[in-house]
């Protein structure tokens, strides 16, 4: 059992003392299955930290097994809830590169010899434990893709993985933070059975948090309203989940899309992954697309069936075997897959927010604003083409350095290394904007997303999650875009924030006629904001139509029945 008395927890942030947990009591039996919800930052994950013991508190217990652990208890408290606990976080893709049971393996090892390094793959030691790790595997699904390297696992199947990991420690305690957020819906139904069966299997307490207020209909016991740090709400998961959802607000009409004028041109693209012993991973063949001005299109489909790669093809981020992408830039096509003089050009007019997407919590908004309109404002190529032609870079390096913004930040740490560069090369290459242009750029983009100018002059870790998400399109946004790719990046925003998001975004393609491509796991989400739904399996178009009719396509073919009850039922707690 677990229990957590008073439990108060305070961050001091610029001088300031915010109280994040406000004297929380819950308990969670053993066998019992208790559900989080509450808005982007009310505490949620911070609540299960402490819980985990990698989070100070100041007031308060938690007890776990009769164990009493209080503020005063030290690193041996902390060690005590660690090593009765496991914790899959949100977002973790902290993973070992190389076969994905080899993450399982290294946990097991660790578990016995103190350290996560692979015994011999000819030893009996290795065999036993690859025998173990894949039952773990078994456990989440994914014994299928046991010897895929985890860089080309989809971001649900990485979790997976994750959570594998934690199982392997065999805890008295499980804490999941988000466990199927980037996992679409065939996926999340199995991860959440699993859920289901482990609580049959443990018998140990469980907390699921989740912004999906679907996921606590299907899988809670019960259910916790965290709201400005306190319990608003607790007990049965439908009356709960209807006085979360009463401040959502309604949904902004999509306005119709009648332009048919073409500005991408995706032609006959090409892209296999493989891997030795495995034979093929995924398959993109010949797969064309016609992408309309001003037009919101969704790609949906399972996990690990291509929608990322197939974005990541479009933006010119990884090269396909074969085949084109081109864009409409300023009156001629450019292929984004080749390198040319025009190339930079267009990614001048395309802003990209991926998965792992981050701002920088050691500037203001305003700070980062201004580099992006630094790199992207007109102007601004000519610039670093002058300064790389004195520092001796080639127009190709030159092209290289400018995609790398848009890449994830391990991806683009790892080329600046291979360039034999560090970040300052932004600052050699491109003008200086002087702050108080920001405002200019800023303010009809922060309006449309109903965004307080203040934010400006705010890191990070001063605003909410949702005014974090708004302000990073607002960051992709400044420089007046033609095109935004969004590969979901809003997976992890609760249902009431969503709805914000989802109607900024409206208003933006209305206000600028901003074209938009998506990835997302999100049926509600692509029924309200998107044009045109496309279904991909196994990388090829399977449906393509009204976002209403797509979505509905593959929930039928996911068999998912977490999904029986729409956003509106729970809301009308139907």
């Amino acid at each position: 059992m677990l229990r957590v008395s008073n439990l108060v927890k305070d961050y001091e942030v610029h001088s300031e003392n915010r109280r994040v947990l406000d004297h929380i009591d819950l308990t969670v039996e053993d066998g019992e299955i208790l559900g989080i919800t509450g808005r982007s930052g009310s505490g949620k994950s911070t609540l299960l930290r402490i819980i985990r013991g990698v989070e100070p508190f100041q007031q308060g217990t938690v007890e776990v097994d009769g164990e009493i652990i209080t503020p005063s208890s030290g690193i041996e408290g902390e060690k005590f809830l660690k090593s009765v606990s496991a914790i899959h976080l949100q977002r973790n893709f902290g993973l070992w590169n190389g076969p994905a049971i080899e993450n399982i393996i290294r946990k097991l090892n660790y578990l016995r010899v103190g350290h996560e390094a692979l015994p011999h793959n000819e030893t009996n030691d290795y065999d036993e434990l690859f025998e173990e790790a894949m039952e773990y595997l078994k456990l989440v699904g994914l014994e299928h893709k046991a010897l895929h390297s985890t860089n080309l696992l989809s971001g649900g199947e990485k979790q997976r993985v994750v959570m594998a990991r934690q199982l392997a420690a065999k805890p008295k305690l499980l804490l999941l933070d988000e466990p199927v957020t980037m996992t679409g819906p065939d996926t999340k139904q199995e991860v959440l059975d699993v859920i289901k069966s482990l609580k049959e299997k443990l018998n140990i307490p469980i907390i699921v948090v989740s912004h999906l207020p679907e996921i606590h209909a299907y899988l809670a016991d019960r259910l916790v309203f965290l709201e400005n740090g306190k319990i608003a709400a607790d007990g049965e998961p439908a009356l709960v989940l209807k006085n979360f959802l009463r401040d959502m607000k309604p949904r902004e009409k999509l306005e119709e899309h009648e332009n048919k004028e073409i500005c991408i041109k995706v032609k006959e693209i090409s892209k296999r992954y493989s891997i030795i012993r495995m034979g093929e991973v995924l398959n993109i063949k010949n797969f064309s697309l016609d992408v309309y001005r001003g037009e919101i299109i969704a790609f949906i489909g399972s996990s690990g069936t291509g929608k990322t790669t197939l974005m990541k093809l479009m933006e010119g981020l990884i090269r396909p075997k074969s085949g084109t992408v081109e864009y409409l830039c300023n009156g001629d096509w450019v292929d984004v897959t080749e390198y040319s003089r025009g190339r930079m050009e267009l990614r001048r007019i395309m802003s990209v927010m991926n998965q792992e997407f981050s701002m920088s919590v050691n500037s203001t908004v305003r700070d980062q604003i201004r580099f992006r309109l630094s790199m992207k404002k007109k102007g601004a190529i000519e610039h670093a083409r002058d300064q790389a032609r004195e520092m001796g870079l080639s127009d190709e390096t030159l092209d290289t350095i400018y995609r790398l913004p848009d890449m994830p930040e391990e991806e683009k740490a790892t080329a600046l290394r291979e360039l034999n560069l560090n970040d300052t090369i932004y600052f050699e290459l491109f003008p200086t904007i002087p702050a108080t242009d920001v405002d200019a750029y800023a303010k009809p983009v922060f309006e449309a997303l109903d965004l307080p100018m203040e934010v400006l002059d705010k890191n990070p870790c001063q605003i909410s999650g949702g005014e974090h998400v708004r302000a990073f399109i607002a960051l992709s946004l400044a420089t007046s875009p033609e095109y935004l790719m969004l590969d979901e990046p809003f997976g992890d925003l609760d249902p009431v924030t969503l709805r914000d998001v989802t109607n900024s975004l409206k208003r933006i393609n209305e206000c600028f006629g901003t074209t938009i491509v998506l990835v997302s796991h999100h049926m509600d989400f692509v029924r309200e904001v998107a044009h045109r739904a496309l279904l991909i399996e196994n990388g090829t178009l399977v449906m393509e139509g009204k976002p209403a009719e797509v979505c509905q396509e593959l929930i039928n073919r996911s068999n998912a029945p977490y999904m029986e009850h729409s956003l509106e039922d729970l809301v009308e707690g139907n």
